[in-house]
């Protein structure tokens, strides 16, 4: 059997291999999680709720036959119900709240072999680009321990980023699965609107702005998982176009020339000197394997599209807080909540029915504008976030403004919002590491329903300019 450290930095792809050659059991591949996970835990506080007797009892079982049999992983606790297990939300309100049904995703992901060891660490209702919660307490950034690891899906990038397991759930409604995939190093893909399912809980979320994926060590694992998770399910309101082949089998494909556009600027917001650079040196490189680069971006307006976020935004809140209230019979109160959440709550409580319904018409014709803009481009090319992985603590809010982290926000991650607008496909890609030693994550945006050449794209950057070999200092 391979040493517990070089199990841990093996993608998901190659240790289920091991399993399928009888060089490693599932039980060991668990047990070598567990003992890494309880190691490297205390430090980074990424995993809040363990499930080792569950995942300890399936290992032992007859496992299903597929792609990551075998294979460790954990699951946000967020939106995918495990039954039996609370899914607490990151809140002091919800934290008692157990589904007694799994979700659609969960099926499809035990479906594929995948062996759930815990639920990771998530900011309250998901709201924040930091995982910051007073639940659970900070999960830290494995290449910086004063540093935040990015939120929404802050526990599961930071569990993959420091080995505890290979790929982790997210989902993503603003940016949750590509900003900590900047903070930490890993890749985060957001899929087209509707790849992926949301039943049977729901049919989407905030009109479309959530999608669900994973945080992952490689190219072909989200492909590969991808694969093992998308596709309708009954009663889904929509879905994405359907691939013309297996998203893994574009892995290694030629992405042909491509027309990238790129930009290194954000409407009113400043961009960091490194996450500029971060650009720069994607552009380059990817003109250096062929692809025709210009700098230009689309044209809409910022300042609509940032009210019509909110509106929405705040509405999603205001429901998930009042569906929770009605399912726990208890009506909520300030200090059931963060300043911050009961801050954004009492903002939805004033949107009216005619006010998101014009939230959601300004969003859609920002769309439109933005679809037209990849008839001439195939990608866009843009910083993940305005700024590296900032101090623990940056976002909390002065006993006097209670929405200081959401103005924060809005200027650390100016350029995710908008392909979960869209319902486009991105993803933050670790192709370059700062000074001080920290990720910046660059973020290639698709055409709606084409993951395939992100895919291809994703690993022949990969292939050029490796980041798999990069530990960061608390896995030492």
């Amino acid at each position: 059997m391979l040493k517990a450290e070089e199990l841990a930095f093996l993608d998901a792809t190659a240790q289920a291999e091991l399993v399928r050659h009888k060089e490693v059991t599932p039980a060991e591949l668990v047990e070598a999680s567990i003992a890494r996970i309880e190691r490297l835990n205390p430090r980074l506080n990424a995993v809040a709720t363990p499930m080792y007797e569950q995942a300890r009892d399936t290992a032992r079982g007859k496992l299903p036959k597929g792609p990551f049999t075998g294979v460790p992983f954990l699951l946000k606790d967020m939106v995918a119900s495990y039954a039996g297990v609370p899914m607490t939300l990151g809140s002091r309100f919800t934290r008692d709240m157990t589904p007694t049904t799994d979700s659609e995703l969960v099926t499809r992901l035990k479906r594929a072999g995948l062996i759930i060891l815990g639920k990771t660490n998530v900011p309250e209702l998901g709201l924040l680009p930091t995982t910051e919660p007073r639940l659970f307490g900070s999960c830290l950034n494995p290449w910086d321990t004063s540093r935040i690891a990015g939120g929404s899906s802050g526990g599961s990038a930071a569990a993959v980023a420091s080995g505890m397991v290979a790929m982790a759930h997210g989902n993503d409604g603003g940016g949750s699965i590509r900003i900590p995939a900047s903070c930490c190093g890993v890749l985060g893909l957001k899929p087209t609107r509707g790849r992926n399912p949301l039943g049977p809980n729901f049919g989407d979320i905030m009109s479309g702005l959530v999608a669900e994926h994973a945080l992952t060590r490689s190219v072909r694992d989200s492909a590969a998982l991808l694969d093992a998770t998308s596709g309708q399910d009954i009663g889904d309101p929509y879905w994405a176009p359907p691939p013309k082949r297996s998203f893994l089998k574009e892995v290694g494909k030629s992405p042909g020339r491509l027309r990238i556009a790129f930009s290194l600027k954000a409407a009113d917001v400043s961009i960091h000197p490194d996450c500029v650079k971060a650009v720069q040196t994607a552009a380059e490189l990817c003109a250096e394997l062929g692809h025709d680069m210009e700098e230009t971006a689309p044209e809409y307006d910022g300042t609509m599209v940032g009210k019509s976020f909110m509106t929405i935004w705040a509405a999603g809140c205001t429901c998930t807080i009042d569906a929770a209230s009605a399912a726990l019979r208890r009506k909520p109160a300030p200090d059931d909540f963060e300043p911050g959440t009961w801050a954004i709550y009492q903002i939805g409580q004033k949107v009216t029915g005619s006010g998101y319904l014009q939230a959601l018409t300004a969003m859609q014709s920002v769309s439109r504008q933005v679809a037209r803009f990849f008839t001439e481009y195939d990608v866009w090319l843009t910083p993940t976030l305005a700024e590296p992985p900032l101090p623990i603590g940056s976002f909390d809010c002065p006993p006097d403004d209670p929405l200081h982290a959401q103005r924060l926000a809005a200027s650390f991650c100016p350029f995710t919002p908008i392909c979960n607008i869209t319902g486009q496909p991105a993803m933050s890609v670790p192709l370059y590491w700062n000074q001080d030693g920290l990720p910046i994550g660059t973020h290639f945006i698709g055409r709606f329903g084409d993951e395939a050449t992100l895919f291809r794209l994703a690993a022949q950057l990969e292939s050029a300019h490796p980041w798999a070999h990069r530990h960061p200092p608390v896995s030492a």
